[in-house]
């Protein structure tokens, strides 16, 4: 009796361990109240089948706090290794061509996020600026000065989107606002928040805030 008493302790416990790295529309953690406080008014909560988590994360993991961005002298620049260098006002991004996908947020914490993001694609806004031949790498930089960089192949190959809405909610400050890297397959830790420069690049090496401090500079979600 006290063998299957043990065998049962186990099954209960992989089975609980396993439910951690399971596809979010399993995760209990989606029906919890501490889950459901975290939406915001008018964020949908599912979309097609699928159970939505809330765009606000468990806590804050910025460097500097919580941006609150002033949009009457905000400007997303797109500079560097370009032929023309740009400056957007937030409603000039807003007109460009938009998509929504819905795409999971994977965190170096252990946390993932599956949310409906909308937004234009990356590519598009360099190719307004014509990049450069030379150009192999995009920084982006933010309000708080965090950078991070992904390769321009990555960018066009994947389709990366810069996002300015989540689950049908305009993108709250805590998420990004104005815009957020939508890095898919990347850590969050490329997912750069408060963009307010996008610089085209030959420094294949380039390393942003956490790559200096040790992270992977690929930081490929694991599998």
């Amino acid at each position: 009796m006290k063998k299957s008493s043990t065998l049962i302790t186990v099954i209960i416990l992989v089975v609980g361990l396993s439910s951690c790295a399971a596809p979010i529309k399993n995760n209990p953690d989606t029906q919890s109240k501490a889950t459901m406080n975290r939406f915001v008014e008018g964020e949908i909560k599912e979309y097609q089948g699928q159970i939505l988590s809330p765009a606000i994360g468990p806590r804050d993991n910025s460097i500097s706090g919580i941006q609150k961005v002033d949009m009457s002298t905000y400007r997303l620049r797109i500079n560097g290794l370009v032929e023309n260098k740009m400056s957007l006002k937030y409603e000039d991004v807003l007109k460009l061509t938009s998509y929504e996908k819905l795409i999971t947020l994977y965190c170096v914490e252990g946390w993932s996020a599956t949310i409906l993001w909308k937004g234009v694609a990356l590519e598009e806004l360099i190719n307004l600026a014509v990049a450069d031949s030379k150009a192999i790498t995009v920084i982006f930089h933010s309000t708080d000065d965090y950078t991070t960089s992904l390769p321009l192949s990555v960018i066009k190959e994947k389709h990366l989107m810069l996002a300015y809405s989540s689950n049908g909610v305009v993108l709250p400050a805590a998420m990004g606002f104005p815009f957020i890297v939508v890095a898919e397959d990347k850590l969050g830790y490329k997912w750069a928040r408060w963009v307010s420069s996008i610089e085209l690049s030959d420094n294949l090496n380039y390393k942003g805030y956490w790559e200096q401090r040790g992270y992977d500079n690929q930081a490929d979600k694991v599998k």
